[in-house]
């Protein structure tokens, strides 16, 4: 038997996988332009730190048994979210190598 609380779940999780395709597609459209994605990114990395910090961090239970509860919940659901920034060096990776001095025009 479902409850109603199930049901608000299951119509968030729709909602969110909604939005997170909505931002893919845009995304695979926007492949071939490296600075609108660095926007895209900037925006998704300043609103995960917004709701982390005014929302999610507000939220957080004020005693031992329910924070010890969401613990294992964040825990057996993969974790904690994380948007990494990419190394200087993963960068450099997609330039093309230096030429040679066999192959400079000044020799």
């Amino acid at each position: 038997m479902s409850t109603d609380a199930d049901f608000e779940s299951q119509c968030w999780r729709a909602e969110l996988t909604a939005m997170a395709n909505a931002v893919r597609d845009r995304s695979v459209k926007l492949q071939d332009r490296p600075l609108a994605l660095l926007d895209l990114l900037r925006i998704l990395e300043n609103l995960h730190r917004e709701i982390r910090e005014d929302l999610f961090q507000e939220s957080l239970p004020d005693n031992r048994q329910d924070l010890y509860a969401l613990l294992k919940e964040i825990e057996a659901e993969g974790g904690w979210p994380y948007i990494a920034r990419p190394h200087l060096r993963s960068l450099l990776v997609n330039l093309s190598p230096p030429q040679s001095d066999k192959e400079s025009p000044d020799n």
